[in-house]
């Protein structure tokens, strides 16, 4: 019994970081805005904790924007008229995930082309050190190497 209770607590504090930071005088009373309005949160970095949607984050700028959001969207406002609002307001850099344009473009495309270029400069090192005889054998033992590994080798050999 004292595991099972043990199990449920454990369950409850791993599910904290779960719960959603909007007050439930933010909630609007539109079911189907509501929905849009979190999908929205969780698409939008609050600019305090910057690592964190404004659906997260307890900081007071996160909920100045999701009213906000919630504002725009009572005006009428689509998904992507509130979204260009934002990033109009305050920068790409509210998006948690960037659109992909011409300003982005170094941001989406850096982590494959160094991926890329590390494959491609270890597929050069392995092609050179192939070319470059690494695996040639060493010269034959001279006579006094040979003897001298031999006596060590032996049982007779000291030991250090």
């Amino acid at each position: 019994m004292r595991r099972i209770w043990l199990v449920i607590i454990a369950l409850t504090l791993l599910s904290w970081p779960a719960a959603y930071a909007v007050q439930p005088d933010e909630i609007m009373s539109d079911p189907a805005k509501e929905v849009r309005a979190r999908e929205l949160s969780r698409e939008l970095r609050c600019m305090v904790c910057q690592n964190q949607s404004i659906d997260d984050s307890d900081a007071p700028l996160a909920r100045d924007l999701r009213l906000l959001v919630r504002e725009r969207i009572a005006a009428g406002d689509s998904n992507s008229q509130v979204l260009d609002f934002l990033v109009a307001r305050y920068g790409e850099f509210v998006l948690l995930k960037p659109r992909f344009e011409r300003q982005t473009l170094l941001l989406w495309l850096l982590a494959p082309l160094l991926l890329a270029g590390g494959g491609l400069a270890l597929w050069l090192q392995i092609r050179r050190r192939a070319q470059s005889g690494a695996d040639i054998p060493a010269p034959p033992l001279t006579p006094d190497e040979e003897a001298r590994l031999a006596a060590l080798m032996s049982d007779d050999a000291p030991s250090r």
